[in-house]
């Protein structure tokens, strides 16, 4: 059965969750690892457990600026179960969470790929597209108010 657990930077899934977002995100787009944790030491970190092993993972960051906005960022599940609902699971988490703590909205860079999923949870395109990483991104957000 998959958990979802709101883990810290001091804890030991930390650690599996860097591997994870290493391994998916960066390192197939020949991105150095940890290119991303500039903002880790004042975000959220969600995890996907299967069995205490790290299946997936997001992280939450706060907008600098503006007290009620949230940027998702780093969403990752192992290839080897994607497509299971692992992704939705933590999503879910985390607009559960973004709500209890009067967040009103949360906005991300969608790869073009994962647009269909973000809509999906209400996600809403805004903007232009553009290139990050070198892929195609859309500007994504989602009112929870």
């Amino acid at each position: 059965m998959i958990t979802i657990k709101n883990i810290t930077t001091d804890m030991h899934h930390y650690q599996a969750m860097r591997e994870l977002r290493n391994k998916v995100l960066l390192r197939p787009l020949g991105i150095s690892d940890n290119a991303w944790e500039m903002h880790d030491d004042r975000s959220w970190h969600f995890v996907a457990l299967d069995n205490n092993t790290v299946v997936g993972c997001a992280v939450l960051v706060p907008v600098e600026g503006n007290l009620n906005l949230a940027q998702l960022i780093q969403m990752a599940v192992d290839p080897n179960i994607q497509g299971k609902g692992i992704g939705k699971l933590i999503l879910n988490e985390i607009i559960a969470f973004a709500k209890i703590k009067q967040f009103d909205e949360i906005v991300c860079h969608a790869r073009e790929y994962a647009v269909n999923f973000y809509e999906k949870a209400g996600f809403k395109k805004y903007g232009n597209s553009f290139v990050e990483v070198g892929m195609p991104h859309n500007h994504m957000k989602l009112k929870l108010g």
